[in-house]
């Protein structure tokens, strides 16, 4: 038994709440369960209880056992003085309030239909299931209900993305462009460098890069610099000393730390996604694009986005991978594919942040954006592919994500609409 069990009886009206009681023997009668509360506090807001013919108005709190109401400390809780009903599976000790008066108890365990706790069991605890608890389920779901499902989903993930923003924009004194230029930096560097450049952007105040952005060698130069790409004893060409003696310039003339910047490694990325192609890339972004922040905020269709982001590394790496080292001939611009990725860990966030921020909200938009991105490659959307409905796009794709990684993979299945529909349907 789990305490989401206890919500969602509560919630769907699984209980024959015309026949309900007290430990005590008063008469129940829910006139209205109240609000899910998802938050800290009593589970369930502003119910509306008749007990023994007697109208109460506050709120629900649940528990597998009522003694869990002492050893979670609501005792001594203000919080928890409005509860007006102790909804528990075992009534195992009388609760008070701290004035005294008894909470009055309704214990669930010899009432709840055995057809639902059936049901249940077999949701969550079917031992023949090879991805998510549901999936000999998932390709029956009605349509418009989960694709309303993932709508939400994907909103739920855009703004737990969008905390990060506020974070940086707080740490940033409310410099969105400074936001934006951390974010790019964490793009660019993706999961192997991401952590890595993100030090980089503390190490280098973006007061600095404002007045670097303009000649792309300067800001390149500073960016490998920063991050000890630059470090080799003897030059190995005259493009690495070039870069050298310009960071050497501009460390001492903005006073630049390094900090504990950790050096980006080069292991198990393809030639594309080198260090050095990635921030000589972002280098021209910024030298090349007057106005990023405005035109990545005022964008309305994908294509105006790819536009920005059209972008190659220096000449010198159109010969070059690393330093020195000659190789086939090969401009190296932006993928589609990069740019996609870069769009939805990068700017939908903000966009969306900011969008919020200054009270112009429009989900459509953001709907319209990522739904013109190809849908993303990994097992887990691999997985969902081989049970239901294929992924069409890159929106399908990020719900799929967040459902997985935050209900299916921590067994919330009672939180999610497709283990309560099929929890509701089997039941």
């Amino acid at each position: 038994m789990q305490e989401d069990l206890l919500h969602f009886i509560w919630k769907t009206n699984k209980l024959v709440f015309n026949n309900l009681k007290t430990s005590s023997g008063k008469q129940i009668i829910v006139k209205d369960g109240g609000l899910h509360n998802h938050h800290a506090g009593p589970d369930f807001f502003n119910a509306k209880v008749i007990i023994d013919g007697q109208l109460w108005a506050g709120n629900v709190e649940m528990h597998l056992k009522s003694s869990d109401w002492y050893a979670h400390g609501h005792e001594v809780d203000i919080n928890y003085d409005n509860v007006i009903l102790h909804v528990v599976w075992e009534d195992d000790v009388a609760v008070f309030r701290k004035d005294r008066t008894e909470i009055p108890t309704l214990e669930l365990k010899d009432i709840v239909p055995i057809s639902l706790l059936e049901a249940y069991s077999l949701l969550l605890y079917n031992s023949k299931k090879k991805f998510v608890n549901c999936e000999k389920d998932f390709s029956t779901l009605d349509t418009f209900a989960f694709d309303h499902w993932l709508e939400r989903l994907f909103f739920e993930r855009l703004e737990q993305k969008a905390q990060d923003v506020y974070k940086l924009l707080q740490h940033s004194e409310n410099d969105w462009e400074a936001v934006l230029f951390t974010m790019l930096l964490k793009g660019f560097g993706s999961k192997v460098n991401g952590a890595a450049y993100t030090q980089l952007s503390s190490s280098l105040p973006f007061a600095t890069v404002r007045k670097l952005k303009h000649d792309a060698l300067v800001l390149e130069s500073v960016l490998m610099g920063q991050c000890g790409l630059l470090t080799l004893e003897s030059p190995v060409d005259g493009y690495l000393s070039t870069l050298q003696k310009e960071y050497t310039f501009q460390k001492a003339k903005f006073q630049l730390e390094k900090l504990q910047v950790t050096k980006p490694s080069f292991f198990g990325l393809r030639p594309n996604s080198f260090p050095t192609i990635r921030l000589s890339q972002l280098s021209q972004l910024y030298a090349t694009c007057e106005g990023l922040f405005n035109k990545i905020m005022t964008a309305s269709t994908v294509d105006e986005i790819y536009r920005v982001f059209n972008i190659s590394a220096s000449e010198y790496w159109t010969t070059h991978y690393t330093f020195g080292k000659l190789s086939k001939p090969y401009k190296k611009k932006l993928t589609k594919s990069f740019v996609d990725l870069l769009i939805i860990n990068a700017v939908l966030p903000l966009k969306f942040a900011y969008s919020t921020k200054t009270g112009l909200v429009n989900n459509e938009l953001l709907l319209d954006l990522i739904r013109g991105l190809s849908v993303e490659k990994n097992t887990i959307i691999s997985a969902f592919d081989a049970i239901g409905p294929k992924t069409l796009d890159a929106f399908e794709s990020q719900a799929k994500l967040q459902l997985y990684n935050h209900y299916c993979s921590k067994n919330r299945c009672l939180q999610c609409e497709i283990g309560a529909s099929l929890l509701n349907k089997n039941s």
